[in-house]
């Protein structure tokens, strides 16, 4: 059953803490195959990947159709029914409208010693977005990945999306078209990281790597960071619903049960200051698990590692959230935006009883691809910034260099690099020298 804590009781820290440590990720030890596939699919290429997909994906595969041609891309396309299509392009225009917000200024200015400084943002050439196959086959995702790529002017844009048994998701390459991505090959799992990260036959490496994936994924990217960039590490969703009286409990148990149906191991948590409308929600969950579709999945996520904690006041209730520094968090008080301020660490903030966490993760405008597992108490979900990089510009001018040189100087020297104290005084000396020619 979910767990049941009340502020009042007399061991709510310790059983609090419990929560916040329980392991929700299953204990896979996928890393030594992972290492196998990595050093397969580098030191055979292309031939190594679809061996694999053969292996794994049961499909058969060569060099000629590792992705997708541009006449299976339309035909798949055309399959797509009006109204999804409608949907997917409401929703990328948002997503891009959003993003587009995100692009950061180029600065440069001269300080007070005559110094010019600043800095400018460019995007990396090549980046490769990786999308779930089978159950988990998300179009939405593919729009949350590859349209801040864009956004930020990466130039060559890749997708890897596994085709288990060659059954294609028509929305996934739809996505695809509308977020400007021309290449999507149809392979998944480490194998497919590795051939992003170091190349296989026509699969090019590009320069960062995002997306979610299962146990292998991770571990993969994990492996490849340093080659190549990587956006995070996701585990499984996760959902905080910050909810007062005045609200309706089965939309806050629909809510819950949002995040419940990913993942048997994903985890939503309802904090109140009404233990009566805790009560009613717990038995409003009880009764959409007796209809829902995904209640085998949601109903063994919910017993697991759901909670309804009955906290002292709202107040309390932020201080408890930014402990758990959810993934997603749902304020639905009377008044949110009293609130708001006090939430120091989550992934996204969804503000009144109007504003389901299901709206961001299709058409709100925000990115959906959000930091797990309390990690949102040190980072941030994707964004455009995620495929730029900034670059810091210095320059000195010989009067400059006579105002802050004497110092570098002294820094180097007293942390024994001479070369570095060299360089510098080189310069100094060269400004002491009547009609020496500056360079």
């Amino acid at each position: 059953m979910p767990v049941s804590l009340r502020h009042d009781q007399s061991d709510f820290e310790a059983c609090f803490t419990a929560l916040l440590d329980a392991k929700r990720e299953a204990d896979v030890d996928v890393d030594a195959a992972v290492a196998a596939i990595i050093a397969d699919v580098r030191g055979r290429g292309a031939t190594a990947v679809i061996e694999l997909t053969r292996r794994f994906d049961r499909l058969e595969l060569t060099e000629d159709t590792l992705a997708f041609s541009p006449p299976e891309i339309e035909a798949a396309i055309a399959t797509v029914p009006e109204a999804e299509r409608a949907a997917l392009m409401l929703a990328a225009a948002r997503i891009r409208a959003y993003h587009e917000r995100q692009l950061p200024e180029d600065a440069d200015w001269q300080d007070s010693a005559g110094v010019r400084l600043g800095w400018r943002w460019t995007p990396v050439d090549a980046a490769g977005l990786y999308v779930p196959g089978g159950l988990a086959s998300y179009p939405s995702s593919v729009l949350m990945n590859a349209i801040p790529a864009q956004v930020a002017g990466v130039q060559r844009l890749v997708i890897c999306a596994p085709t288990p048994g060659g059954k294609v998701n028509p929305l996934v390459l739809l996505a695809a078209r509308l977020a400007g991505v021309e290449t999507v090959y149809r392979i998944g799992g480490a194998q497919a990281i590795a051939a992003m990260a170091y190349g296989a036959g026509p699969i090019r490496p590009v320069d960062k790597i995002t997306g979610p994936g299962n146990a292998y994924v991770a571990a993969a990217k994990r492996r490849v960071f340093g080659q190549v960039g990587i956006d995070m590490i996701a585990g499984p969703s996760e959902i905080l619903v910050i909810a007062d009286r005045n609200n309706d409990p089965d939309w806050i148990a629909t809510d819950l049960m949002s995040q419940a149906e990913h993942d048997e191991s994903a985890q939503a948590i309802l904090i109140t200051d009404d233990a009566e409308f805790g009560a009613e929600v717990a038995q409003a969950v009880a009764r959409l698990l007796q209809r829902l579709q995904r209640a085998e999945i949601a109903g063994a996520s919910w017993r697991a590692f759901g909670a309804i904690i009955v906290a002292r006041d709202l107040q309390h209730a932020a201080e408890l959230s930014n402990r758990l520094a959810p993934e997603h968090l749902e304020i639905c008080t009377a008044d949110p935006e009293a609130l708001t301020p006090m939430i120091r660490h989550a992934g996204a903030i969804f503000l009144g009883a109007h504003t389901p966490e299901a709206i961001g993760d299709y058409v709100g405008g925000p990115n959906h691809v959000l930091p797990t597992a309390r990690s949102a108490r040190f980072s941030s979900g994707l964004s455009v910034l995620d495929f730029m990089k900034r670059t810091t510009i210095t320059k000195v001018s010989p009067e400059a260099m006579a105002a802050i040189g004497p110092a570098a100087e002294t820094l180097a020297i007293s942390e024994g690099l001479e070369a570095h104290g060299l360089s510098v005084r080189r310069r100094l000396d060269a400004l002491s020298v009547p009609g020496m020619t500056q360079p």
